[in-house]
């Protein structure tokens, strides 16, 4: 209204004032922009390199640096760059040493171990925990269920190695179960050594890749399933039909079972025979006990 009457009514600005009872000093005051992208930078290049840091935190820092803000600014501030959210936090991998592919000269040597995963026909998800023999390719362990966290596949492996022996070391990716610490504990404890692959170099896990890739083709993707006792059924004939019946190429057209038997050297403290040698279902083991369903018509 001042102005008003200073621009279109000539008047002075102190008459104007004083019709409206307005100080000349709040007629003449003029807003100072003040740059708060330097400060918000800067807290910025805190919050990033301390992610657990609160507010208070970077304030005194940002005060440390010699930035002298109002802390209810600072605050203004602080919320409208969004810092008051919660970061994830990356996790760092440790470098992995790049190792070549080398296979085994016997079994229980080294063992390789993955996961998959697939849904029920419900839509619930369920986790495959598969371990094979690197010597043989055989496949020693399928273990499925909704979750499978690293004390079960510690678990696991205990039971694995009651009866098959123990390995002297497993070849593993960089999943969350496998670099966890009580993976970590289990393998010092055991005595067994833990070979991790480089991130996102998965053919340096290929003969497991390989594995996953025919279990998925022979059940996961061939049948549709009601329930996890349905898929464990049928993953018990395929292992049985894998280490059996399945001729090999790279095992001179072999089955894992039969190239066990030719070229393994058993472990010394072993007193049984070749033919006794422990493995997945020796036993013929070919019948369904609950329908399952197809996939698909060639299936």
């Amino acid at each position: 209204m001042a102005h008003w009457l200073v621009t279109q009514c000539k008047r002075s600005v102190r008459r104007a004032c004083k019709l409206l009872g307005l100080s000349p000093s709040v007629y003449r005051y003029e807003r100072i922009s003040k740059d708060d992208i330097e400060v918000i930078e800067h807290m910025n290049h805190w919050v990033t390199k301390k992610p657990t840091w609160g507010f208070w935190k970077v304030y005194k820092r940002v005060r440390k640096d010699g930035r002298i803000v109002n802390h209810k600014r600072l605050y203004r501030l602080y919320i409208v760059a969004g810092l008051n959210l919660r970061r994830p936090t990356k996790k760092r991998v440790p470098e992995r040493v790049k190792e070549p592919l080398c296979l085994p000269i016997g079994p229980n040597i080294t063992w390789s171990m993955d996961f998959m995963a697939d849904r029920l026909l419900n839509g619930n998800k369920l986790r495959t925990f598969n371990v094979i023999d690197d010597f043989g390719r055989e496949a020693l362990n399928i273990t499925i269920d909704t979750s499978i966290r690293a004390h079960y596949v510690t678990r696991e492996l205990d039971k694995l190695i009651e009866w098959r022996g123990k390995p002297e070391r497993l070849r593993v990716d960089n999943g969350p179960e496998f670099i966890a610490q009580e993976m970590e504990l289990w393998a010092e404890r055991n005595g067994v050594e833990l070979t991790f692959i480089e991130k996102g170099r998965p053919m340096q896990n290929g003969l497991i890749e390989r594995f996953n890739r025919t279990y998925r083709e022979e059940v996961l993707d061939a049948y549709l399933f009601e329930s996890l006792e349905q898929l464990r059924q049928l993953t018990i004939e395929f292992i049985w039909s894998y280490n059996n019946e399945r001729p090999h190429d790279a095992l001179m057209d072999l089955t894992p079972r039969e190239f066990l038997l030719k070229c393994g050297q058993l472990p010394a403290h072993y007193t049984g025979s070749r033919a006794d040698f422990p493995t997945f279902q020796q036993d013929d083991h070919t019948n369904i006990t609950e329908s399952v369903i197809f996939r698909n018509s060639r299936a």
